[in-house]
């Protein structure tokens, strides 16, 4: 088998409202689809990073919470690229995201933080 390249990470939020909100307004994600299932009374929201369709937004009724601390197996966070940390910081803070101090990765060298979405999935930020 031989893999090509990432073609989408799926997140299930338990506010489609408010999750849309904040991956569409504040994180500046491009909709490409939106459809609701009536069979299984859920949203799906297909959505574009930088021109690439990357993440499925999904919502069903009442979801288990996730687990954050301690830290479960399975997928950790996501990870965003930037040009300027400091302004995606600023811009978060400014819509009222709480996010990390911005620290420097002993190995690269290069700036990141941590923020969360709404419901608590841990978001890096790294400026490449």
């Amino acid at each position: 088998m031989k893999l090509k390249k990432l073609h989408h990470i799926a997140v299930i939020c338990s506010n489609y409202e408010t999750a849309k909100d904040f991956y569409v307004r504040i994180l500046g994600l491009t909709p490409v689809r939106e459809v609701y299932r009536e069979e299984r009374d859920s949203y799906k929201l297909d959505l574009e990073v930088n021109g690439h369709y990357q993440i499925e937004l999904f919502s069903f009724p009442n979801p288990p919470a996730r687990v954050n601390y301690p830290e479960a197996a399975g997928l950790r966070h996501l990870a965003f690229e930037v040009d300027n940390i400091e302004e995606a910081v600023s811009h978060l803070k400014l819509n009222g995201v709480s996010v990390e101090e911005i620290r420097i990765d002993s190995y690269t060298e290069k700036k990141f933080t941590f923020f969360a979405d709404p419901d608590g999935l841990p978001i890096e930020l790294y400026e490449y």
